[in-house]
C-alpha cells in the first residue's frame, strides 16, 4: 500500500532578497529627492521593487509627459529637431535637483495646475489634445487667461515664462547639463562646439 502523498505547502514563496549593494546604489539615486524635498522612502521603495532607479531625478513620469508635451509647443519639431530631440525635460529635470533647486515646488504646483485646468476646459490630458488645442491652451497661460482657481499658487503666467525660459537654456546650452542632445541647436546653426575656458586649452568637450 502506497504511503499517502503530503499536501503542497501553503507556506508563501520567500520574498526577493534585496542585497545590500543594491540598496546602497538604489539610496545613491533617492539622495537627489533629500535636496528639493521629495518623498525619498517613495523614490527608494520605487526604485529597489522595481529592480531599476527611476528615470527621472526629480519628476514623477506624469509630470515628465506633461512637461515634455509643453516643452514640444515650445520648440517644436519642424525640418529641424525641436525640444523632444534636444532633451529638454531631461535637462530641466536635472537642473530642478542643482542649479534650479529653487523653481522645484512652481514645477510641481505648475504642472498639477496645468493638468487640473486641462480637465476642466477639455476634460482630457494635455497629451491628448491636438497640437491647434495645446496652442490655444499654452497662450492662454502665456496671457494669463487660465481659470485662476486652478493658479493660486503660481501664476499661469510665471509658470509658462518658467518653462520657456528653462526650456531655451536645455536647446541652447552645453550638452554636459543635459540638453542640446548631440550638438543639435549647434548643428542646426552650422555652429562648431564653443570652447569653454578652463577646459578648450585641455581639448575636454564633455
Amino acid at each position: 500500500m502506497s504511503e499517502p502523498q503530503s499536501a503542497p505547502s501553503s507556506k508563501p514563496a520567500a520574498p526577493q532578497k534585496t542585497t545590500r549593494r543594491k540598496v546602497l546604489k538604489v539610496a545613491a539615486v533617492a539622495a537627489a529627492g533629500v535636496a528639493v524635498g521629495v518623498g525619498t522612502p517613495a523614490v527608494l521603495n520605487r526604485a529597489l521593487f522595481s529592480g531599476r532607479p527611476p528615470r527621472w531625478r526629480f519628476l514623477t513620469d506624469a509630470e515628465a509627459s506633461l512637461l515634455d508635451a509643453i516643452c514640444a509647443q515650445i520648440i517644436p519639431t519642424d525640418q529641424d529637431p525641436g525640444a523632444r530631440e534636444a532633451g529638454c525635460v531631461a535637462f530641466i529635470d536635472r537642473q530642478l535637483v542643482g542649479a534650479h533647486q529653487r523653481f522645484a515646488e512652481r514645477y510641481r504646483v505648475g504642472l498639477a495646475a496645468l493638468a487640473a485646468t486641462c480637465q476642466a476646459l477639455h476634460a482630457k490630458p494635455f497629451e491628448d489634445l491636438s497640437s491647434a488645442e495645446q496652442i490655444k491652451l499654452l497662450e492662454k497661460l502665456e496671457q494669463g487667461q487660465a481659470p485662476q482657481e486652478h493658479w493660486k499658487i503660481v501664476s499661469c503666467g510665471e509658470f509658462f515664462h518658467l518653462v520657456c525660459d528653462h526650456s531655451m537654456q536645455g536647446f541652447s546650452g552645453s550638452p554636459r547639463h543635459g540638453g542640446n542632445k548631440d550638438y543639435v541647436s549647434y548643428r542646426m546653426l552650422g555652429l562648431e562646439y564653443p570652447d569653454i575656458i578652463g577646459q578648450n586649452r585641455y581639448g575636454i568637450r564633455s
